[in-house]
């Protein structure tokens, strides 16, 4: 594959060369979701499936599914959204006022927006819950379901998930924080690719010194 042919984030599907992805922001229809430069769904069927994994993400329930930039998100990854909750607090779960009932208070619970950071990786299959906070450099096993917000550069795995390790020590990942590559120019990234891809952290830290 030519180098660096795919470069501009606005590249529409499909992707010469890479027909099974997307740059995810350029299928979105909902007003409801938010995705960074470079974020990518992997889908071998049909990538506009997408969007149909994200379940019960309603207007009414006011929420949203955020993701930062250059996550990678495997085939059949589920969201499940606030309108998927129901009131506890009666005698009956039944959402009533969504059938016609008056008189009767809103049937969802809202947990808050979902929320993926930067550079996240998330296995096939995972399925994550109402208003998780995912952490930059996370990785998601796959399969897992994920219940409880994941700190950055963490990897968890499971039903439900939980923490396996963390990817680097704590001065490390507060380095990594510090730098945010995904927010450089893309020539910057460009220029520095080989040391973000192979953890050449000598590199690194001598150019977040520079500035």
């Amino acid at each position: 594959m030519t180098q660096n042919i795919h470069l501009n984030p606005n590249t529409l599907h499909p992707i010469a060369g890479v027909p099974r992805v997307c740059y995810l922001k350029n299928i979105i229809t909902s007003s409801q979701i938010f995705v960074g430069d470079y974020t990518y769904y992997d889908d071998p069927d049909d990538v506009h499936n997408f969007e149909q994994n994200v379940l019960y993400l309603y207007e009414f329930a006011g929420d949203k599914l955020v993701f930062g930039k250059f996550c990678q998100i495997a085939t059949g990854v589920r969201f499940i959204m606030n309108a998927s909750n129901h009131v506890m607090t009666g005698v009956s779960t039944y959402p009533f006022t969504v059938f016609g009932w008056k008189d009767c208070p809103s049937h969802t619970v809202s947990k808050g927006d979902t929320i993926i950071g930067n550079d996240v990786w998330i296995g096939n299959s995972v399925t994550i819950m109402q208003g998780i906070k995912i952490g930059d450099g996370a990785i998601i096993g796959t399969n897992a379901l994920v219940t409880k917000n994941v700190e950055p550069y963490t990897i968890v795995g499971g039903n439900p998930a939980k923490v396996i390790r963390k990817r680097f020590d704590d001065e490390t990942i507060t380095f990594l924080l510090e730098l945010a590559w995904w927010d450089w120019p893309i020539e910057k990234i460009t220029e520095h690719v080989a040391a973000i891809s192979t953890g050449d952290f000598e590199t690194l830290r001598r150019v977040h010194a520079a500035g």
